[in-house]
């Protein structure tokens, strides 16, 4: 199965966001797009088998979302990640982002703080802003090159909120967090009556050695103040097709959660979102392990690679998703400065740190899901330029 991941597929002409969708973004329409987070990888067989299938049918009505696809969700949960869910826990949404931005409005008020952990996901403070609630910052802190919670300042931070909105895997820095770890984040929000909102997109891209628990299966006895949010879309390559579910056992908080979408007529899945979320699930284990096995490889590359041509860029070590936090602090240039070089000069397209938070300027995010000969490519062309001592050439 390596060969498929290691085919070139041209995306131009598909109105991708990644490759089309650069111009906007970042005005040029050249570069190696390594930022947006989606696959330059086709989808299991599985799924395009099944939506070719519906495809042929023809007839494209309001879709439901049956019994079948509610029991693939619980035995995806099950089998992949130990997690037994009530079928009534269920919850649609269009998309991660979506659900959360409903929960918020359907679980807070105007003012009431939320706090996050940057440098994090740009979108939760996008958000929280937008329903006119408030940003309550609990960094993490980066010690002996890996992330951990501030503990003791999340404690404080709670007394003034009412959700957390918890990334896990984290977007940018990828770490997954320990049992322990979601274990005192639980208590210190039940301590403060604060509810856990999980952003558990990234669930299914671990790294060897490394498992995944839910939040809310960790936190059991609490899981009434929590609601998760998971999609096959990052980990099958689906974001286009409205994939994403929600997982909220309390009745009384579902309702308010499924108000707010029916206030915006965003209640009802579209056909081919369906049918791939059910192949995926049913028929997708295989691809995915594959999957993990090339990104895991994909990632001893980059390391090889900086460690050999570019040791003054450092990857801070992920435990889940294909999204590498590069440390570029070593280079010697400001934020801005580092992001033209990457741009303008190694036609290298990545996120800027300093977009998830004032604590990731001088870091870079790189989207790794793809090709190796393609990110082979980003990688020189960032070396050529910056230079194999790591100081950019004048």
């Amino acid at each position: 199965m390596r060969e498929e991941f290691d085919q070139i597929i041209d995306r131009r002409g598909t109105a991708s966001l990644k490759w089309e969708g650069m111009a906007g973004r970042f005005g040029v329409s050249d570069a190696l797009p390594l930022w947006v987070a989606d696959m330059d990888f086709r989808t299991a067989p599985a799924v395009v088998d099944a939506l070719v299938r519906r495809a042929r049918h023809g007839i494209f009505g309001y879709t439901i979302r049956t019994a079948d696809y509610v029991d693939a969700i619980r035995h995806w949960l099950r089998t992949r990640h130990g997690w037994d869910v009530e079928p009534e826990w269920l919850v649609f949404s269009p998309g991660v982002v979506t659900g959360l931005a409903a929960t918020i409005e359907a679980w807070t008020e105007p003012g009431d703080g939320i706090v996050i952990q940057p440098p994090v996901y740009h979108p939760f403070r996008r958000l929280i802003a937008a329903h006119g609630r408030r940003v309550v910052e609990n960094p993490l802190r980066l010690e002996g090159g890996r992330y951990r919670m501030d503990l003791d300042d999340l404690q404080d931070k709670l007394r003034t909120a009412r959700v957390l909105l918890l990334a896990h895997p984290h977007n940018p820095v990828g770490r997954v967090w320990t049992a322990e770890e979601l274990e005192a984040v639980g208590a210190l929000a039940e301590q403060q009556g604060v509810f856990v909102v999980a952003d558990e997109v990234h669930a299914d891209l671990v790294y060897p050695g490394v498992e995944h628990v839910p939040f809310a299966r960790q936190n059991a006895a609490r899981a009434a103040a929590t609601a998760t949010f998971m999609a096959p879309s990052k980990t099958f390559n689906l974001a286009g097709l409205n994939t994403s579910f929600g997982v909220i056992p309390d009745p009384t908080r579902r309702r308010a959660y499924q108000a707010v979408l029916e206030r915006y007529h965003l209640d009802r899945p579209n056909p081919f979102g369906v049918a791939a979320l059910e192949a995926a699930y049913r028929h997708g284990g295989a691809w995915l392990d594959a999957l993990r096995d090339y990104l895991a490889d994909n990632l001893a590359f980059v390391r090889q690679y900086l460690t050999e041509h570019l040791p003054a860029v450092r990857i801070i070590p992920p435990e889940g998703t294909y999204l590498l936090w590069l440390d570029c602090r070593d280079l010697g240039l400001d934020a801005e400065e580092l992001d033209r070089v990457l741009l303008r000069e190694a036609r290298v397209a990545l996120d800027p740190g300093h977009l998830f938070g004032e604590e990731g300027r001088g870091f870079q995010r790189m989207n790794i899901a793809c090709p190796r000969a393609m990110l082979g490519e980003a990688l020189a062309r960032m070396a050529r330029v910056l230079g194999e001592s790591g100081v950019r050439r004048p």
